[in-house]
Parts: structure tokens; C-alpha cells; sequence
């Protein structure tokens, strides 16, 4: 693979592998976790316009995620990468296309019926969009593992140290 930013890329590479899945993650936490249950929950909030709201900001949350996930993709090529940590990575890429191909085209129909008054709102569907959230918040923690343990060594103590 061709060297595009001199010697500096194996430590960029090596942070971003740190740096992307802890972005990610708190990226998730914060938006499905924590923005989207509570949204619905605030004075004057209706049901259109929760969706609408909802609609702007996991658009926008995606976008962010393929910015991320394209850049993590450049970090993984790097040689002295794992194993592991390269099929954590794809394997969470590729839950991240599902869930912006397959199932958030599904919740935009599901979306737009509701809105137009056809149907009232329950709906499954957003299960399987937590359901993605769900693998991908347990891949990106077992990524950041991966990666701070090939960071972080832990000296055994001499016992010839004093105790602190």
C-alpha cells in the first residue's frame, strides 16, 4: 500500500484506531440512547413533530457515521493491524451500511405514513434499528479493548519496590 503521510501514519493510524470507535460510540450513546427516548418526552412535543426532528438528526448522525467509518476503513488497511480488530472494524462498517440501507429506508416510509395519517405509529421496526445501535455499541467497546491493550502494557512489580 502506498505511503500517503510519511512516518507519521503508523501513530495516526494507530490513534484513529483508538480515537474513531470512542467518537462512535459516544456518538450513539448520545443520539440513540439519550436524545431520540427523550425527545418525545418534552413539553409540546408531537408525534409529527418528534419524526421530523427524529428524521434530521439520525440523518445527520449517519452521515457522521460514514465519515467515521471511512476514515476508520484507511486506519485498518495500515499494516500491523490485527486481525481482530480488522474484523471488529469491517464487521462494524457493515452494520452501519445495513442500518443506513436496509433499515433506515424502511423507518422512512414507516415515517411518512405516519405523518401523512395512515398509520398510527407503533411499529416494530425500530427494533431492528436498536437491535444494529445494540451490536454496533458492543463491537465498538470490544474495539476500543483491542486497541488500548496493544497500547497499554502492564510492568509486573520488581519485588524489590517499596510498597507506595
Amino acid at each position: 500500500m502506498a505511503k500517503i503521510l510519511s512516518s507519521q501514519d503508523t501513530r495516526l493510524s494507530a490513534g484513529a484506531r483508538v480515537v474513531l470507535p470512542a467518537i462512535w460510540l459516544g456518538l450513539i450513546i448520545g443520539i440513540s440512547l439519550i436524545e431520540a427516548p427523550l425527545k418525545f418526552t418534552a413539553p409540546g412535543i408531537t408525534i409529527p413533530l418528534g419524526l421530523g426532528i427524529g428524521r434530521l438528526v439520525f440523518t445527520t448522525m449517519n452521515w457522521v457515521e460514514i465519515v467515521i467509518a471511512v476514515i476508520l476503513l484507511w486506519a485498518v488497511l495500515k499494516e500491523h493491524v490485527g486481525r481482530l480488530y480488522r474484523g471488529l472494524a469491517c464487521g462494524m462498517i457493515a452494520v452501519l451500511i445495513i442500518k443506513i440501507t436496509v433499515i433506515r429506508p424502511l423507518l422512512n416510509k414507516r415515517t411518512d405514513a405516519v405523518l401523512a395519517g395512515v398509520e398510527d405509529g407503533g411499529s416494530s421496526l425500530h427494533l431492528l434499528y436498536i437491535a444494529a445501535d445494540g451490536i454496533l455499541i458492543l463491537g465498538l467497546i470490544t474495539m476500543l479493548i483491542v486497541a488500548v491493550r496493544r497500547w497499554v502494557t502492564v510492568q509486573p512489580a520488581s519485588q524489590d519496590a517499596t510498597p507506595n
